[in-house]
């Protein structure tokens, strides 16, 4: 990430506009993520210390170390952080009621790396297991803020919810 961009997402004030949509999204939609998930890139940690509260089980996986260690370093023994890369999860097939990724795939490099994450996503899940998340969507300002930055962004149309992992995309 750019030093801009990565002002904004580890400044209070993203956390905070990160945390209020994501504890309303868990709190008054009635979509039931379950009590063991596991978060793909969670970075800087806003997502996380919402998901906390709202599980008995949270297990996050970042692939940048100095990310991974800051937050074992806030988190301590509240969330399992495993040190790796989304699209290559070391943990046990069909174990977890849900997986969630937010505002983190627009960084993946391709196209076919975000599919392996979503495939990855959906190994992990139990039966009636729920993948689910948030990701910007191409604008100015989005390709502005992210000037000399990874930024394949996924077209909302291009997944599909269901029990497997989503259809061939193409980036913009």
């Amino acid at each position: 990430m750019n030093l801009r961009h990565q002002e904004l997402c580890s400044s209070q004030e993203w956390a905070d506009a990160v945390g209020e949509r994501l504890d309303e999204w868990l709190t008054t939609t009635g979509r039931d993520i379950g009590n063991d998930i596991v978060e793909i890139g969670p970075g800087f940690g806003a997502t996380t210390r919402v998901l906390v509260r709202h599980c008995e089980r949270l297990t996050a996986i970042e692939i940048d170390p100095d990310f991974a260690a800051g937050l074992r370093a806030e988190f301590g023994d509240q969330v399992t952080i495993i040190n790796a890369s989304g699209a290559d999860v070391p943990l046990a097939s069909a174990s977890y009621s849900g997986v969630v990724c937010f505002t983190m795939l627009h960084h993946v490099p391709s196209v076919e790396l975000q599919d392996q994450i979503f495939a990855e996503a959906y190994r992990l899940l139990r039966p009636g297991g729920v993948v689910a998340g948030a990701d910007g969507q191409d604008s100015e300002g989005f390709r502005a803020l992210h000037e000399g930055d990874i930024m394949v962004v996924v077209e909302p149309d291009s997944s599909r919810t269901g029990s497997g992992p989503p259809a061939s995309r193409t980036s913009t």
